[in-house]
């Protein structure tokens, strides 16, 4: 067999030698000059927001800052785990109907922890499309990660919320000047309502750092769930909160300044909420509601809500993993707490029922 030969050229090795130009002093100077960025790199602000100032159909933060009762509104699924698009639209229909004046969608309660950000965003275009001229739609698009806050909020805005809603970065928490970055980063797409849920960033985010962002004209608030000590802090300087706290909510909006409620049970008993919100103060409405209120948060959210729904029928059982319903025990409870309030302030117009625990679907990939 023949050899084949080789035909590559090693390096610094050449066929053919050809003379170096004569580069002169111009040269030497230049190779011993000190290197420099380019100029776009060191330009502050290079990476300008993906925002539009069309002003028909915009919603400032002085219509978000008005709002008293907005849901946290719940995700329901089919039972491949795919969206329940007509379920969902029953469910922010009766929102609607009882008096809800915002939904927040994809947070929490919402689950958008389980969402993919296509999902998100389809589900904020959706809820616009369908209901954006009732009901104010607040898209959850806040993240750990500035990159992927930016990005959503970019396409949030872009498909027609009317607000956004902003927690800290969590689990890998920054600092409070990275806390101020951060929210300064979004602030300028549109109106802004920033979340202080520390249970479950496990970060504060204290008054300093509020006060520092509240310089921009879009922060329409602060959903605050440390406590109304801390809200009133906030109204005595003219920063509008919300109670994250349902179970707080009365005191907040009728001793301490709040202006209203971000409300999880609201999505079981809208009627109520909205008296509650509106009604002046009634602290019997108030103890009535607390037991619900209660059960609710034995487990953490959305567990307690998922299970409720499900009870009363304007969902199907499914859940996406790793959230699981109530025990039975828990469940019978609920029916308990429907009959003592009564079925007709809760939505949905089927009977309540304990449901067994094969009827739940518990779906892990979707």
């Amino acid at each position: 067999m023949a050899t084949l030969k080789s035909y590559g050229v090693r390096l610094g090795e050449s066929t053919h030698q050809f003379p170096l130009p004569n580069r002169g002093d111009n040269y030497k100077s230049r190779r011993n000059a000190k290197w420099r960025s380019p100029q776009a790199a060191v330009i502050p602000n290079f990476h300008l927001p993906m925002r539009s100032f069309e002003v028909k159909n915009r919603t400032s933060s002085e219509d978000i800052k008005s709002l008293r009762l907005i849901t946290a509104i719940k995700t329901p699924y089919l039972p491949d785990g795919r969206f329940d698009l007509e379920a969902y639209d029953g469910l922010v229909n009766m929102q609607i109907e009882n008096g809800a004046e915002g939904v927040i969608v994809g947070g929490t309660t919402g689950e958008g922890q389980l969402m993919s950000w296509d999902e998100h965003i389809m589900l904020i275009g959706h809820t616009v499309n369908c209901f954006g001229g009732s009901i104010k739609v607040i898209g959850n698009t806040g993240s750990n990660s500035t990159r992927e806050a930016i990005h959503a909020t970019e396409q949030g805005f872009a498909v027609g919320m009317h607000a956004a809603l902003h927690i800290n970065p969590y689990y890998g928490k920054t600092s409070l000047e990275g806390l101020v970055s951060h929210f300064d980063s979004v602030l300028p797409m549109g109106p802004t309502i920033i979340y202080n849920v520390p249970s479950r960033t496990g970060q504060d985010i204290p008054p300093r750092v509020i006060n520092t962002v509240a310089q921009s004209p879009n922060l329409a608030g602060v959903k605050e769930c440390v406590g109304n000590d801390r809200i009133e802090q906030y109204t005595d300087n003219g920063i509008v909160v919300w109670s994250g706290n349902d179970d707080q909510c009365h005191d907040a909006r009728w001793s301490h300044g709040a202006t209203g409620v971000i409300s999880v049970t609201s999505n079981l008993i809208p009627g109520l909420m909205r008296e509650l919100m509106f009604g002046g103060k009634n602290p019997s409405l108030n103890v009535k509601l607390l037991p619900l209120i209660e059960w609710l948060f034995e487990e953490p959210n959305p567990i307690g809500l998922n299970t409720a729904l499900a009870q009363l029928g304007v969902v199907r059982p499914v859940f996406r993993l790793p959230y699981v319903p109530l025990p039975l025990a828990k469940r019978v409870e609920f029916v308990n707490l429907v009959r003592q309030i009564g079925r007709q302030n809760f939505v949905g117009e089927k009977d309540v029922q304990v449901l067994d625990n094969d009827d739940f679907i518990l779906v892990g990939r979707y």
